[in-house]
């Protein structure tokens, strides 16, 4: 049984429940020498309360630093320049400060992060850390929470008392990722945010920890966003994807169409770059060019023209559109583009 979860007056409640997430014209940026790097640009998302989404796209494509927005921990010389992000049960965090966004942070959402090892004081041990949280989370019963935490740990394959003694040199990358996961969710957060949850952990283990994340989304009935580079693991645990691109969202809706019949060139992109098991590695297909250099990114028109297969002459000066197609949001000239403009370059691509 999950731990009861803490209310604002230290009181408990059974299930934590989902909060729904919607992010508003979310812009943030960072103060470089040559200028302000805009991460993430005018993102409008919605977490629908319940929901596993995946995340994707390309290093460097804002990612982490939307993630990051949804607990206002985007840290100078980086900040939220622009827009809203409401969860339910909290509010517009964007506004929050002080002690009400520390209760935020680690309580009603929970995170984990890329480098596991972040989270994690190398002066105390990971007990101890356990403690730390809780009493700075109200919880009453500490003996629970340690209870709740050893549960959590021996899903995960570890002897919970074994970890909680340790410090984290003691443990491995991979160990030291599924303590992340632990702290995420052992206050029972209404909403946790996962950055590259099984990066550090071998194919047996991954398995694992994605059937786990998944039976405890569903007992709990969290809402959960799950960051990635592997479609993979978007296709075995979302229910939603949204694909990133230079700042911005390009196509969103239900995973299973986004994936069964992606419409953004880019998301087609990645999906064709993914090596099958029935096939050679030769069949398989790299994106052409790089990913954008952000602080050189266009003023106007559209981020990926210059490594789309199906640019067309609108791309260079005007934004593509959000529309919604066939299921999903897509953000492309080329899905709804007027029938006087013909793709330039790029022969043979496939709408």
């Amino acid at each position: 049984m999950p731990l009861a979860t803490r209310s604002a007056t230290g009181g408990t409640s059974d299930t934590p429940g989902a909060a729904g997430v919607r992010i508003r014209g979310l812009t943030v940026v960072y103060k470089t020498p040559a200028g302000e790097l805009p991460a993430v640009r005018d993102i409008n998302l919605e977490l629908p309360a319940g929901t596993v989404t995946g995340l994707v796209g390309e290093s460097g494509s804002g990612k982490s630093t939307l993630a990051l927005s949804l607990l206002n921990a985007v840290q100078p010389p980086g900040r939220i320049a622009a827009g809203q992000v409401e969860i339910d049960g909290i509010g517009d965090v964007v506004g929050l400060r002080g002690e009400r966004l520390r209760k935020v942070r680690g309580g009603q959402v929970g995170y984990v992060f890329q480098a596991a090892q972040n989270s994690l004081n190398p002066l105390k041990t990971v007990g101890k850390q356990l403690l730390d949280l809780g009493r700075s989370h109200d919880v009453d019963n500490l003996r629970a929470l340690v209870a709740e935490a050893k549960q959590l740990l021996g899903r995960m394959g570890l002897d919970g008392a074994r970890v909680l003694d340790s410090y984290q040199h003691e443990l491995s990358g991979g160990m030291r990722q599924r303590v992340g996961i632990m702290f995420a969710l052992v206050l029972n957060a209404h909403l946790v945010v996962l950055d590259e949850p099984t990066t550090a952990l071998d194919m047996i283990t991954q398995a694992n920890i994605l059937e786990i994340i998944r039976d405890i989304h569903a007992e709990r009935g969290l809402t959960t966003l799950v960051i990635t580079h592997d479609i993979g693991v978007v296709a075995e645990v979302a229910d939603r994807l949204a694909v990133m691109y230079g700042g911005q969202v390009v196509e969103q809706g239900p995973v299973r169409t986004v994936l069964g019949d992606p419409h953004h060139p880019y998301t087609r992109g990645l999906i064709r770059a993914i090596p099958r098991l029935t096939g050679g590695i030769d069949e398989a297909q790299a994106l052409p060019g790089r990913p954008p250099n952000l602080m050189t990114l266009p003023t106007q028109g559209c981020v990926f023209r210059e490594r789309c297969p199906l640019r067309m002459e609108v791309c260079e000066t005007v934004d593509p559109p959000r529309v919604h197609l066939a299921g999903r949001l897509v953000a492309c000239h080329a899905m709804t583009g007027p029938s006087d403009v013909t793709p330039t370059g790029h022969e043979g691509a496939t709408r």
